[in-house]
């Protein structure tokens, strides 16, 4: 193991009877790294988290977590190198939030019981005293959030932790993890909102039906695709420019031209240039047709 893999799955296989959940799967998280598991529900996320907590052990391969072998066994003496928010959160409703800390610091054997600046960073702070059975969803899974954050650990592990949230309690879920990142946690989300990930992750794995097929940071994985670009134009006149690339007449006067990356430049210089072109915008491809592409290029 490198000195810096904190995370290590190796050619790990999951099978159930005689279906096969998990195919073969080899992944890495570096120290202070952010990383996205993505993919449709059904295809194998969730697993892959109960096999790095140690809740279940794979059929064939390797899992090891800071060098040790996430085991059921090994999982007891990990549960301290490792913050986990599941996808369902169950929090005791009759508890309040401080509470609710108290507890799974006692779980996690964490002395240090001074919780006003964790409740602050997660936004509840003015709720520690309120009962949980009086939160709202978006103020469960700050609290839900707070507790995996208990003891500092090494490793978080979140299973689509933005489901259910507000656009508003998305954005502060990621700059939690902003924060975290620049303080060097390592991170595993699970989502299939793709959309969320520009700019908030590190890398990203896709998954389906158990197999991984792309495994990159968002730019090499947009690059690889092949997918085109997207220039739109308007023109003072009625026609586009002749530039050899095929357009279409999105509107009078506006003109979207489809091109290659490697053409991305030479084909804005040359509509810059021009000038019966007024206005000139790019678009990249979406991460939504990014992971369409990886899925359909699987299936084929």
């Amino acid at each position: 193991m490198s000195a810096n893999e904190l995370v290590c799955l190796e050619q790990v296989e999951m099978t159930y009877g005689k279906r096969t959940v998990i195919h073969s799967l080899d992944m890495v998280l570096h120290e202070g790294e952010c990383v996205a598991l993505a993919g449709h529900n059904g295809a194998g996320k969730s697993t892959v988290m109960k096999l790095i907590l140690g809740l279940i052990s794979p059929s064939k391969g390797e899992v090891r977590l800071l060098g040790r072998q996430a085991s059921a066994r090994q999982s007891v003496k990990l549960r301290f190198d490792i913050g986990y928010l599941p996808e369902v959160v169950s929090l005791y409703p009759n508890l309040t939030g401080r509470e609710t800390l108290d507890f799974y610091a006692e779980l996690k054997q964490i002395k240090d019981r001074s919780y006003p600046e964790l409740l602050a960073k997660v936004g509840i702070a003015n709720a520690a005293k309120q009962r949980v059975n009086t939160y709202s969803k978006g103020m469960k899974q700050r609290l839900a959030l707070a507790q995996a954050l208990l003891g500092d650990p090494k490793i978080l592990l979140f299973d689509e932790p933005t489901t259910g949230l507000d656009p508003a309690s998305r954005q502060q879920f990621y700059d939690i993890i902003r924060e975290l990142r620049e303080r060097g946690a390592t991170i595993l989300l699970c989502t299939h909102a793709l959309t969320e990930l520009e700019g908030n992750v590190d890398r990203v794995v896709v998954m389906n039906q158990g197999l991984k097929v792309a495994d990159g940071s968002l730019d090499s994985l947009r690059s690889d695709s092949g997918l085109s670009y997207r220039i739109q134009i308007k023109t003072v006149t009625d026609n586009p420019p002749d530039t050899g690339h095929e357009w279409q007449r999105i509107d009078a006067n506006i003109y979207r031209f489809n091109c290659e990356q490697n053409e991305k430049m030479s084909l804005l210089s040359t509509l810059v240039q021009n000038p019966h072109v007024l206005d000139v915008n790019t678009y990249a491809p979406s991460l939504d047709e990014i992971y369409a592409h990886y899925l359909r290029r699987e299936d084929v």
